[in-house]
């Protein structure tokens, strides 16, 4: 007779996962993949950070549970849309720049999380637009839809960090109407 795990313990474990997977999204959203520690991503879960191994085999298998999480519902983002461009500016807002965003400005030396987040980058972001270019019948529809994506990104990024104060302080309204003008401007050349 094998003896079961109480429900408790089970529920125990399944909270522990959640919660290592919450705080990892937060850092790695406000520090990266390569600033954030696992000792860091236990103390903000309230658990021992072994228990990444257990649940995650490394941070790099946490990493790619947080990606998949980050995208689960997230819609693909026609950044030349104002409504998608508005949901995605409020989302960085209030969590900052997830790992697909963070892949478009800076690459993971790890190649398996780096093809994981290329995927993701490219479907929820690249390709959208690059359908766009394509139906509008424009020249280097890829290569358009790219420099949207890079564009978006660092204002995104550059926005957060404060470096730039007027960007920072920036209403929603004023960098949702900026961006979507230079987004647009693609659509014109």
């Amino acid at each position: 007779m094998t003896s079961q795990p109480a429900p408790s313990r089970r529920r125990d474990a399944a909270r522990s996962s959640e919660r290592l997977l919450q705080a990892a999204l937060d850092l790695f959203a406000e520090r990266g993949y390569d600033r954030t520690t696992v000792r860091d991503i236990g103390e903000r879960a309230g658990v021992d950070p072994a228990l990444i191994a257990r649940y995650f085999g490394t941070k790099g298998g946490l990493y790619l549970a947080a990606l998949r999480v980050s995208s689960d519902g997230a819609p693909d983002a026609d950044l030349l849309d104002l409504e998608h461009r508005s949901e995605t500016l409020q989302r960085l807002d209030r969590i900052g720049p997830g790992p697909v965003l963070q892949s478009a400005l800076r690459p993971h030396v790890d190649p398996d999380l780096q093809a994981a987040t290329y995927t993701e980058l490219q479907g929820r972001l690249v390709q959208p637009l690059q359908q766009r270019f394509r139906d509008a019948g424009l020249a280097d529809p890829q290569l358009r839809a790219e420099i949207a994506v890079a564009a978006f990104a660092g204002v995104m990024v550059s926005r957060r960090s404060g470096a730039l104060e007027q960007l920072a302080g920036a209403s929603a309204d004023d960098v949702l109407a900026l961006t979507g003008a230079l987004l647009h401007g693609l659509l014109d050349s």
